[in-house]
């Protein structure tokens, strides 16, 4: 996975409730990037979070930069509980294509929490595709 600064919405952003992203991503005009070519949101944990409930990733897109008028969300996770939000954790969501539908001017992110946090950063990226290097597998097997 290559990541850009330019398609990083939010960088070890600290999430206490639920917020958008600090960044957006500028398309300069309205677009449905969901069209085409399968683009994702990689969120990030970079500081485990601490002290609420659960959080869900959603990708957002908005009439303004604030991602404040006229909202639509285009990607969104299942709520992700805080045991599994430890640092190192990664989760992808996939931009779905808006069908008859020109998009919105910026792109960014919403995390939607329930609880309150008392610690915990995120990062969320723009990419072409996803790794996973975590996967294990049963040992003891023999290569005959």
């Amino acid at each position: 996975m290559i990541t850009d600064a330019l398609l990083r919405v939010s960088s070890a952003q600290a999430v206490t409730t639920t917020a958008v992203s600090t960044d957006t991503i500028d398309l300069s005009v309205a677009r449905d990037i969901g069209e085409g070519m399968d683009l994702y949101m990689n969120f990030a944990v970079t500081t485990a979070m601490a002290g609420g409930t659960s959080i869900k990733f959603e990708i957002i897109q908005a009439d303004n930069a604030a991602l404040s008028s006229n909202v639509q969300v285009i990607g969104s996770s299942d709520a992700v509980v805080t045991a599994s939000l430890v640092a190192g954790y990664n989760t992808a969501v996939r931009f779905n294509p808006q069908v008859a539908s020109t998009g919105k001017r910026y792109i960014g992110a919403r995390y939607t929490v329930v609880g309150t946090y008392t610690s915990g950063n995120i990062t969320a990226d723009v990419v072409t595709d996803i790794q996973d290097g975590k996967k294990f597998y049963a040992s003891g097997f023999s290569v005959v």
